[in-house]
Parts: structure tokens; C-alpha cells; sequence
């Protein structure tokens, strides 16, 4: 079984930022796929695209901003994981953010506002099952503590 994370974008304008889960997700050894799908605007194939990849494990990555249904609809229809990372918005003073946070009782995407750290989320869920996973985000780690041991050293020796 390969892991693989689903990027339903709500739509084609979420682009750059799904890209940029892609590419972290690439750096973890995961393979993603990248859809568009409204759950406003044609919820009964957003809905049928959530079918077609349950066939195999998956893990999604929702990309909608403003009124975020998207998230939302995706985790009330699978019993896999669903992490929202809606792309922030100058646009509304970042409240949009609120329609991502706040869900219906039985819905329970999980928010992470930044797409490198989606893509960490979903190779930590990954990691639960394959060794391989777990090692690259252990090493990941790893990278992130020396960097700041050694940032930490030039302040002190200033």
C-alpha cells in the first residue's frame, strides 16, 4: 500500500497553495493528487470523489477559503482523516478563517492554517503505520533542531 494524500481543492484559485502541500508532502516520500470540488456549488461530485478514493487508505487535504463547506463536507462523508488548510485572506481580515474552525457536532476536519505543516500532519498520521514515514519525519525533525541550535550558538557568541 503506498500512502497518498487526496488535495480537494474548493476551487482551481486554491492552486498555489496545494501545490505547496504537494511539494512538502513530495519531501515525505507521500504521493498526493490534486481535484477541484465545491462543496457549494456541486456537492454530489465532491461527494463522489470522496468515494472514489476510499477504495484505498487516504488522508485529505481540504483548500477552501471564505465560507469553507468544503472541509466540513468532506469529513462528515469519510471515516478517513480530514485536514483543513484553507488559504488565508487579506480579503476579509483573516475572519474567514472562523468557517474552517467552527463545525456541526460529528465533523471533525482538523485545522492547520500553513500548507508545509498540513503536509507534516498528514505524514505524522501516515507515520503511524509505515516505518518509512515515521523515519522521514523523524529526520525532518532533526534538520529543524540543529537549525535552531545552531542559530541558537551565533546569538550567544554574537
Amino acid at each position: 500500500m503506498k500512502e497518498k494524500v487526496v488535495i480537494v481543492m474548493g476551487s482551481k484559485s486554491d492552486m498555489i497553495w496545494s501545490k505547496r502541500i504537494a511539494k512538502a508532502l513530495d519531501g515525505f516520500g507521500i504521493e498526493s493528487v490534486l481535484r477541484v470540488a465545491s462543496a457549494h456549488k456541486v456537492p454530489l461530485k465532491c461527494y463522489e470523489l470522496i468515494k472514489e478514493y476510499e477504495e484505498d487508505d487516504v488522508v485529505f487535504i481540504t483548500v477552501a477559503g471564505r465560507s469553507n463547506a468544503l472541509s466540513g463536507f468532506v469529513d462528515a462523508q469519510t471515516f478517513y482523516p480530514v485536514i483543513a488548510c484553507p488559504p488565508y485572506s487579506e480579503k476579509f481580515g483573516g475572519s474567514d478563517v472562523f468557517s474552517s474552525l467552527r463545525m456541526p457536532s460529528g465533523v471533525a476536519p482538523m485545522v492547520v492554517l500553513e500548507p508545509e505543516n498540513a503536509a507534516l500532519a498528514a505524514a505524522k498520521i501516515w507515520g503511524l503505520a509505515h516505518e518509512k514515514v515515521k523515519e522521514k519525519v523523524r529526520k525532518y525533525q532533526a534538520r529543524l533542531k540543529e537549525s535552531l541550535d545552531k542559530d541558537d550558538g551565533e546569538v550567544q557568541n554574537g
